[in-house]
């Protein structure tokens, strides 16, 4: 261990941006992260300042044969982003987007969050496919797919990447797009952080907003399954311009809902329409009609403060979360009533679960196009647990796990959403994400990453 210390004190001195140990303030807030059951003690935290210092973090583990970790924005519901004993190289520091708007591209480094991207694409009526948490690091949702409220005229956020900068194992920068390495941004596509330190993406951009028609009709649970049988079999005759959630949850004690609505277990029918104004509002109209309304939140909004309204869901490192999914074939009236009767049982006011449509652009992709693989699903489920006493771990994860369980029968050949992976303890689900792409993905891991050196992740050996 004395020999590791002097190492990491040569390692402080020749670095541009901070390396953290125990003995430095700030060490505890630079390892925390969004879920807060995620509590792991790093020897160091590099947090780069560029990407000359991820390559020094880099050749710096594989001289002392160090496990590394990788934190974008620390989102990951597993906790990937934190390993014990190894380094944390820290991305957080490197948040600088570019947007060229001519050409429709974003350069983002590794570190950067969807609000920053949102931000700055925002400035010229410009979009790429994100996530629903502003919060969420860019990389970690990128690199297992990314769903987004944008997907079914733009697809996942892996089908707008057109190139990226990674470092690799050996401490090499390696550009890939159509032209160069075209086999590592195929694994990029869905891979995971499997292949390397991600220092850049440059993602395609579509016009989108500043305001669009956010679509937020509330229903209560206790009314019955019809709402969302009627928004099932609507968002399959429009799944071009809808790509929608329906969501799980309870009402909370908020002057923004009705007061006799307070403690109910609602579901949310939630999207957005980008088209024109009349188009849009008259698109969203048959889903805000469905049934009695406990209220309903629809207008239009400017984008960025649609992709915001997530957020306080969850806030950072406050909130203890176990989250499952799994894609469905088919939506039929048996897994609704399945994730009604989940919804009911959960044992935390805080926790939500959702019914999502893939959307036409999702499905449209062939499986061998990307590393994601298959895309014929037409739903997902996700049972998502959130609370915040350790004392209620157990009932929790056993929510999350059995609601997960027993939505089998109507799953799409075992297949998981790798950014809802639980705790990522079940490494057989990495395997059938993938499917027939696996062999190929650990073929090219062993190319760029023989040793696993990048292993905390949904790992991929390399063959």
């Amino acid at each position: 261990m004395d020999a590791q210390r002097i190492s990491i004190d040569h390692l402080k001195s020749d670095f541009a941006g901070r390396v953290l140990t125990e003995a430095d303030a700030g060490f505890d807030a630079a390892r925390q992260l969004w879920n807060a059951m995620i509590d792991r003690r790093p020897s160091a935290i590099a947090q780069c300042r560029g990407t000359a210092d991820v390559i020094q973090a880099v050749r710096f583990a594989t001289a002392l044969d160090l496990p590394v970790s990788i934190r974008g924005g620390g989102h990951n519901v597993a906790g990937h982003a934190a390993c014990d004993s190894g380094i944390m190289i820290d991305l957080s520091q490197m948040r600088t987007v570019h947007v060229d708007p001519q050409k429709r591209i974003a350069v983002v480094e590794g570190g950067a969050t969807w609000a920053e991207v949102d931000r700055e694409t925002q400035a010229f009526g410009l979009a790429t496919p994100g996530g629903l948490i502003s919060e969420t690091g860019v990389a970690g949702l990128t690199l297992s797919g990314g769903f987004g409220h944008l997907r079914a005229r733009h697809g996942l956020t892996i089908d707008n990447l057109v190139a990226a900068d990674v470092v690799t194992a050996e401490g090499k920068l390696v550009r890939t797009s159509a032209d160069e390495n075209p086999d590592l941004l195929w694994a990029l596509k869905g891979g995971g952080g499997n292949f390397g330190v991600v220092v850049r993406f440059e993602f395609a951009l579509h016009p989108v907003g500043p305001e669009v028609l956010f679509i937020a009709p509330i229903y209560a649970v206790e009314d019955g399954p019809g709402p969302i049988r009627a928004w099932r079999d609507y968002v399959a005759q429009h799944d071009e311009d809808l790509a929608m959630i329906c969501e799980f949850s309870t009402v909370p004690e908020d002057d923004d809902f009705p007061r006799e609505a307070w403690g109910k277990k609602v579901f949310a029918l939630v999207g957005i329409a980008t088209g024109a104004p009349d188009a849009a509002e008259a698109l969203a109209k048959p889903l805000r009609e469905l049934g009695p309304l406990v209220t309903d939140f629809s207008g239009r909004m400017p984008y960025n403060d649609i992709q915001r309204l997530f957020d306080a869901q969850t806030p950072f490192g406050e909130m203890r979360c176990y989250w499952k999914a799994r894609y469905l074939t088919d939506l039929p009236d048996e897994m609704i009533d399945l994730a009604m009767e989940n919804a009911l049982r959960a044992p935390s006011p805080n926790t939500i679960s959702s019914l999502w449509n893939m959307g036409s652009a999702v499905r449209s992709v062939p499986p061998g196009a990307t590393a994601f693989g298959d895309r014929s699903m037409g739903w997902m489920y996700s049972a998502d647990g959130v609370w915040a006493n350790a004392a209620d771990d157990d009932a929790n994860i056993a929510w999350a796990r059995d609601s997960w369980a027993c939505a089998e029968p109507f799953g799409h050949e075992g297949r998981a959403y790798l950014n809802f992976p639980g705790h990522g303890e079940d490494s057989a689900l990495t395997r059938a994400a993938f499917g027939e792409n696996y062999d190929r993905l650990a073929r090219i891991k062993a190319q760029y990453d023989p040793g696993n050196m990048f292993r905390f992740n949904q790992n991929i050996e390399p063959q």
